[in-house]
């Protein structure tokens, strides 16, 4: 039996601190969990260069600033190993924004419902021990995506749909690589539910979410 758990996180430093799940408790649930593997948000490309070369970042920062400032030194110190699994295809990525093709005023709405739908998911900060990682965020969140498909349902097919199903995918790879070890998925809160619901259904899975 494989052990896989997910802890989602925020990519903003300023949002880790406001909301309590800072890097410090990171750190401190990953060393709980004690991985042999993480499996983390990041391209496999940019895993490749940041071997390479670690002052590497990729598309617009890529991978996030967790990555760089905790996960891939703690990776080292642990000797864990570490297996990328996000997909995103720079070349037409920009080309399948959710609000792309609406006039100015349109746009301006649907931005700031996007911005609504995030204080709707800050409201469920408080129902778990563990910020951003609940059945209560989870629901809100999907509820947000859903909206957004109808908005533009191209956009999310290529930027969500597929996206989560070949995370899955990279992650149940993982599991037949590292068969019987502790594996740890770290990503943006907003996949949690995503892993979670391609992941529960495996036999050879042990799946644990939230972390506490």
């Amino acid at each position: 039996m494989t052990t896989v758990g997910i802890l989602g996180v925020v990519h903003d430093d300023h949002l880790r601190r406001k909301h309590n799940l800072t890097l410090d408790l990171i750190k401190e649930l990953i060393l709980e969990f004690s991985p042999n593997v993480i499996c983390g948000e990041v391209l496999p490309a940019s895993w490749e260069h940041y071997q390479q070369d670690q002052s590497y970042r990729g598309y617009w920062g890529e991978p996030p600033s967790e990555y760089w400032d905790l996960i891939f030194p703690l990776c080292e110190e642990m000797k864990s190993d570490f297996e990328p699994i996000d997909w995103i295809e720079l070349d037409v990525w920009l080309d399948f924004d959710p609000f792309i093709g609406f006039d100015e005023k349109a746009l301006g709405e649907h931005n700031a419902e996007l911005e609504r739908w995030f204080d709707r998911q800050l409201t469920t900060l408080d129902s778990s021990v563990l910020p951003f990682n609940s059945a209560a965020w989870d629901y809100v969140t999907k509820q947000k995506y859903l909206w957004l498909k109808k908005i533009n349902p191209q956009s999310h097919l290529l930027r969500y749909a597929c996206r989560h199903q070949i995370m899955v995918q990279r992650i149940k790879n993982a599991v037949k690589k590292h068969s019987g070890k502790r594996i740890l998925c770290v990503v943006g809160a907003d996949h949690n539910h995503a892993l979670y619901e391609g992941l529960v259904s495996e036999r050879e899975i042990q799946l644990i979410y939230p972390l506490r």
